[in-house]
């Protein structure tokens, strides 16, 4: 067991769970072109993957054919989308479909098909009013917009996560000082394009998580007990990211982003619950730990389409990427990673991706902060190594509401100054329900898992992982209105840091979601 001395030198500073985490999904294209601009923030109201909505949509567009690709001939629906770009795909649906019962008789429409129809328009009646009316303007002036610059628009748009915590046992590995705490995550971005082609966002964030949350040697003393929406600023305001990218013909976007970089910036973490908001309570559940190594703060990459079934995504960071000394900058520096990943879409209702990841620690540490201390840390091997590391991720939607999602990786380290080598492994299944009880909106989640553990070592000084500690968690998020969620959950690990001679650990929140 270890005690107080554990994060000694973890090299985790009180902005980097900040950095790590997702954006909120006024965003939610991560790793894709940008859409059309919208002009009003009450437009930043996304509709997620799981939403009834979307996949009434999704359903419609499968079997009328009425909403093959974006614009740019690219799939995108791992995505989330603003209730106007939503809209916008609704409205081309809605017309092949009037086309298509023109042309045939009516009664090839089934009943069924007519009512979530008439459900959907009625939903978005607002946002399709809107987009005609702005259609027929742009058509009026499209000979005047030919002739000038693009108009350069600036959107606003936020989020501000207030969270009950109440945490119980685990002591040891922590000293047990588990008392309820109240804090928040808030988060202002900024969006504008200058070519239409093109976005430039920036994201700024203010929490009050004090230090390490619940993975205080004080309280718990263990990765495993942080959480998705945790950041400590001490309420004072910080530029968390800074991203500019922008497509190469209709297939590809490059991204540069010097602030916040972390590789799944551009690799899609093909996760249901990548959303500190609205997504998984624990940092662990919410997407692969592969995609974390490193701890990165600066990087570049490309999205490519290579087929209407296929992406190639590239990624490469490193630390300090902003400093010229030794053993920081863009290149040579003491932590670095190079990601690449292939995605594929087999069948309408699966998306899957198989990811690689080459990287370099000069401390040996993968600083994920998601698993234990040992794994970690390779045992605390503290030597120049190479990490390779593979793993492969799967979301299937087994029906109109149930989703299946599952990713695992193994991650392999060598010392390039001794024999010295350790292997990790982790993994996690999860299960959501769209629209429990007939709540249009609402989503209930559970996920099991084994956070990240070192299974083998040779000459590491501390060993490797005796036992196994597993990851339960479960909330239902209750959907308020468009823009607000209430969501209820409970995390329990088992014998932490992967030790059976350690409590284990209980975590119950309330997390309040308002998006603007």
């Amino acid at each position: 067991m270890l005690q107080g001395s554990r994060f000694a030198n973890a090299g985790l500073d009180s902005g980097t769970l900040l950095l790590s985490q997702q954006s909120f999904p006024f965003d939610a294209g991560e790793g894709n072109p940008p859409m059309e601009r919208v002009t009003s923030v009450s437009e930043l109201s996304d509709v997620q993957a799981n939403d009834w909505a979307f996949q009434a949509l999704q359903f419609l567009a499968e079997r009328y054919e009425c909403l093959l690709a974006y614009p740019d001939g690219s799939y995108r629906g791992d995505r989330a989308l603003t209730r106007y770009e939503f809209a916008a795909g609704l409205n081309t649906c809605l017309e092949k479909i009037d086309q298509i019962a023109r042309d045939r008789a009516a009664g090839q429409l089934s009943a069924e098909d007519i009512a979530t129809i008439q459900r959907l328009q009625s939903e978005y009646s607002a946002e399709l009013a809107t987009l005609r009316d702005r259609t027929d303007r742009l058509e009026i002036r499209a000979a005047e917009l030919e002739a000038q610059q693009f108009s350069t628009t600036a959107v606003l748009g936020g989020e501000a996560i207030f969270a009950l915590t109440l945490p119980a046992g685990g002591n040891p590995p922590g000293d047990g000082e588990n008392n309820p705490t109240f804090s928040h995550l808030t988060r202002l971005g900024l969006v504008a394009s200058f070519t239409g082609k093109d976005r430039l966002r920036l994201e700024l964030a203010a929490g009050n998580f004090g230090d390490r949350g619940l993975a205080d040697p004080d309280v718990f003393n263990s990765d495993m007990a942080l959480l998705a929406y945790q950041g400590d600023t001490d309420n004072e305001i910080r530029l968390e990211k800074l991203e500019y990218r922008f497509a190469v013909g209709d297939r590809a976007v490059v991204t540069f982003r010097p602030v916040g970089f972390s590789l799944s910036s551009v690799l899609t973490a093909n996760s249901p619950y990548f959303d500190a908001g609205r997504g998984a309570l624990s940092r662990f559940g919410e997407a692969s730990p592969i995609f974390k190594i490193g701890s990165l703060d600066g990087g570049v990459g490309i999205d490519w389409l290579l087929a209407d079934p296929v992406r190639l995504q590239v990624a490469y960071g490193t630390r300090n990427s902003n400093r010229p000394t030794s053993g920081n900058s863009l290149f040579g520096a003491d932590r670095s990673a190079l990601g690449v990943q292939l995605l594929l879409k087999p069948a309408p209702t699966l998306l899957t991706g198989l990811t690689y990841v080459n990287a370099y620690a000069k401390d040996g540490r993968l600083d994920t902060f998601t698993g234990s201390f040992l794994a970690d840390t390779n045992g605390l091997l503290d030597e120049p190594s190479q990490i390779n590391a593979i793993s492969g991720t799967l979301q299937w939607r087994l029906t109109s509401n149930l989703t299946f999602s599952t990713w695992g990786g193994w991650i392999f380290s060598d010392s390039t100054v001794s024999d010295a080598s350790a292997t990790a492994t982790t993994y996690l299944f999860s299960l959501g329900l769209s629209d429990p009880l007939g709540r249009q909106g609402d989503l209930l989640a559970f996920l099991f898992g084994q956070p990240p553990k070192l299974v083998e070592g040779n000459d590491l000084p501390l060993g490797k992982d005796r036992d196994t500690s597993l990851h339960f968690e479960t909330f239902y998020r209750f959907r308020v209105s468009d823009r607000i969620s209430i969501t209820p959950g409970l995390i329990f690990v088992s014998n932490p840091e992967h030790d059976a001679d350690n409590d284990d650990i209980f975590i119950g929140t309330l997390r309040t979601t308002f998006r603007f």
